[in-house]
């Protein structure tokens, strides 16, 4: 009996992936095992670059907003310590943004951040409070307290 190889399904998945590199150079997109190789490294970058991109967004930012907190006259991390000091919070996309697209609202942000003039925060409103109930104390401890107030008067 011959030997039975289920040929539909392990072509069917060499012909995804190699649908997948499509466009990659020279054996890159038709031999097998390259096309393999370089399909599963693409993917580690991918994994890579994801992290990297929040990381250059991230700079990007804090460099707009440096800019145009030195045109406001102040550093970007003076800019973020009075941000902080004030309880304005807002995170550095946006500001990044208002840098960027809306000049008078950064401005407004930064005036604000430097009188340290913030909205305030207005708490949820407290239950209100059990009224303290007094406990009666035993009189044997009251005529305690009496009779040692009276041997402090007759030592003076």
């Amino acid at each position: 009996m011959p030997r039975s190889v289920n040929h539909v399904a392990s072509r069917r998945r060499r012909k995804r992936i190699l649908k997948l590199t499509k466009g990659y150079f020279g054996a890159r997109r038709n031999v097998w095992t390259v096309a393999k190789n370089t399909w599963e490294k693409g993917l580690t970058y991918a994994y890579r670059d994801r992290k990297t991109k929040k990381r250059s967004f991230r700079a990007l930012w804090i460099q707009r907003i440096n800019a145009a907190a030195r045109l406001e006259g102040m550093s970007y991390s003076r800019l973020m310590g009075a941000l902080k000091k004030s309880g304005i919070e807002i995170n550095r996309k946006v500001l990044a943004d208002l840098a960027m697209n809306h000049p008078e609202a950064f401005s407004a942000i930064v005036k604000s951040a430097m009188n340290g003039s913030a909205p305030k925060k207005t708490a949820p409103k407290a239950a209100p409070k059990a009224e303290k109930v007094e406990v009666a104390k035993p009189k044997a401890e009251e005529k305690k307290v009496e009779k040692t107030e009276e041997a402090v008067a007759e030592k003076e």
